[in-house]
């Protein structure tokens, strides 16, 4: 890799991998790392260019942050592991297992979404508006700080872009949770769902956010997930 990501490690077990959303960093996850902790082994990483992890040279995508994310484990030396990702996190996990299934333990799906047309239409309407803002601030006045907004938009504005049907080859236990609020519409967090075999459906009362403000909800729903036995 051409950079370390930056991350934060507690507890022993099984690995179970925390990747956060778009603009954000390991700390949104304060209200799951040391509840998990007590049964697994989690490792909470900074995306490239997010938190304390560098931006480095290569591409600023969705499809390079979940190659990061093999190279980070390939450096710990983790073989295989349960990943939870929120948001583009889950995104970036959904890539990350369908190109290496055979590293994935269980899956967790929160609040992801394959296109960006799974969002609903006034997230999506406010998204292409800040790309195209922060996109026009950082040509006109060669900032480096709007270069980074236009950058952390165009995920959202062009990314994911996933066939739906794609997701079939998905055979890990998988959990699909989203809020009964959620910026992802819930026909589309239901399709993702009914796409991959043998997948769980959790909605949480809440919006996109239900891991920070339904912490206790979603801690249980996914700690009742990663105990079940894979039988």
């Amino acid at each position: 890799m051409d950079i370390s990501l930056n991350f934060v490690h507690k507890g022993e077990g099984e690995v179970l991998i925390l990747l956060h959303g778009n603009g954000e960093n390991c700390t949104y996850f304060e209200n799951q790392i040391d509840c998990f902790a007590r049964y697994f082994s989690v490792y909470a990483l900074d995306t490239r260019g997010h938190g304390g992890s560098p931006r480095g040279t290569k591409p600023f995508t969705l499809a390079q942050f979940a190659e990061d994310l093999r190279g980070f484990m390939d450096e710990n030396k983790i073989q295989k592991a349960h990943i939870l990702g929120f948001s583009d996190g889950g995104n970036i996990a959904m890539l990350f297992a369908l190109k290496y299934p055979e590293r994935v333990n269980k899956l967790i799906l929160n609040g992801a979404n394959t296109k960006p047309s799974g969002m609903k239409l006034w997230c999506v309407a406010d998204v292409y508006f800040e790309w195209l803002l922060w996109t026009a601030v950082s040509k006109l006045c060669r900032s480096e700080s709007a270069a980074k907004k236009s950058a952390l938009f165009s995920l959202m504005a062009f990314e994911p872009d996933i066939e739906t049907a794609q997701l079939a080859k998905l055979s890990m236990p998988t959990l699909v949770i989203a809020g009964t609020h959620d910026m992802i519409k819930t026909s589309h967090t239901k399709q993702i769902h009914r796409q991959i075999s043998g997948s769980e459906l959790a909605l949480i009362d809440g919006d996109h956010f239900i891991a920070s403000n339904q912490s206790e909800k979603f801690n249980e729903t996914v700690l009742s997930f990663l105990e079940k036995s894979d039988i």
